[in-house]
């Protein structure tokens, strides 16, 4: 056995020496980072490596996550120089440096974002404070990379032809005031991220193919003075929460499928001047706070299924031009109220095909249209 201990001696110094000497001497890493003093000139740079084998730097640009098929932007084997200024031929998503040594072993920065890509174009990150791609024949999905747009203001993607479903990294663009997503395919539910956006003013996601039922979180976005959910394919019933928007002065859910009543807590909305809530579904009374929007011009429920009685309170309503209950269910008389609303009931009235029973008051008489009055007395 005591020959076999040279052998093992001579084992273990062949193991030794085949370790890759690269693995084991790698360089130390830089950081990259970057700087833009205009939309335009766009600066990467990196802190100097001080190794004493420092060879060379390599910086590469690649629009995947995990760098792969990443492209070689430049080479440099000075070690003071650590900046490199793009020219739009070389904007990336994504960048990252590699720094060699005299034994060719290599070392990888951390991965820099600069820029994101829509649509085959390049955004600064740091710079882009609107985009407005309204009519553009944009297709596809809407990347989640345009949730690092994070300065934007204003998105309009607008009139397009964009499908899949609203990714829920737009909540991530929280300095947003006017969104529009309108007349699209998009599908899916809209996400409850989208009540992180506390600072919208103006949200329409109308003519789309949105599922599912209005997020309660939408009740975040109290500055909002417009919303427009219309035609669309949404479910359920209407939040309650959607009372918290105060500053509402138009409110559209028309053409889609909800089901419930209207909530009581519209009556909040005080600040609303129109308000449609037409062919949605809808069913039980109409809750007698409708009274409390004063500066109501416009006002649609028609084409729902509601019941019960008109509630004398709508009389209140003093600024109304447009008055539509017509094609539900509604009963009883019609409160002698409405003849306060002071307008002219040949334009901008229509309460037809209800079951509303007479004696109905002067004022509308001649403009009740058809009535179902078989269960009247």
């Amino acid at each position: 056995m005591k020959r076999l201990y040279p052998l093992l001696f001579i084992s273990v110094l062949i193991y030794w020496g085949c370790e890759d000497p690269k693995e084991e001497n790698k360089p130390t890493p830089v950081n990259i980072t970057h700087f833009q003093d205009s939309p335009t000139n766009v600066v990467i740079k990196w802190n100097m490596n001080e190794d004493t084998d420092f060879f060379r730097y390599s910086l590469y640009g690649s629009n995947n996550s995990s760098m792969d098929n990443k492209t070689l932007l430049y080479e440099t084997q000075t070690r003071l120089d650590t900046t490199y200024t793009l020219d739009s031929s070389e904007y990336y998503y994504l960048y990252q440096v590699d720094v060699m040594n005299l034994n060719e072993s290599v070392s990888s920065s951390n991965i820099l974002n600069v820029f994101v890509e829509l649509w085959g174009e390049y955004y600064s990150i740091e710079y882009t404070d609107s985009l407005n791609l309204s009519n553009s024949g944009l297709t596809g999905e809407i990347p989640s990379e345009i949730g690092n747009l994070t300065n934007l203001t204003y998105l309009f993607l607008n009139n397009n032809h964009l499908t899949g479903e609203i990714p829920p990294e737009i909540g991530n663009l929280t300095n947003l005031t006017y969104l529009r997503l309108d007349h699209n395919q998009l599908t899916g539910s809209i996400p409850p991220e989208i009540g992180n956006l506390t600072n919208l003013t103006e949200l329409y996601l109308s003519y789309n193919q949105l599922t599912g039922s209005i997020p309660p979180e939408i009740g975040n976005l109290t500055n909002l003075t417009y919303l427009r959910l219309d035609h669309n394919h949404l479910t359920g019933s209407i939040p309650p929460e959607i009372g918290n928007l105060t500053n509402l002065t138009g409110l559209r859910l028309s053409y889609n499928g909800l089901t419930g009543s209207i909530p009581s807590d519209i009556g909040n909305l005080t600040n609303l001047t129109s308000l449609n809530l037409s062919n949605s579904g809808l069913t039980g009374e109409i809750p007698s706070e409708i009274g409390n929007l004063t500066n109501l011009t416009y006002l649609s429920l028609s084409y729902n299924e509601l019941t019960g009685l008109i509630p004398s309170e709508i009389g209140d309503l003093t600024n109304l031009s447009h008055l539509y209950l017509n094609s539900n269910q509604l009963t009883g008389e019609i409160p002698e109220s409405l003849c306060d609303l002071n307008y002219d009931f040949n334009y901008g009235f229509n309460i037809s095909n209800n079951q509303l029973c007479p004696p109905y008051p002067s004022c509308i008489e001649d403009y009740v249209g058809n009535q179902d009055t078989s269960d009247c007395d």
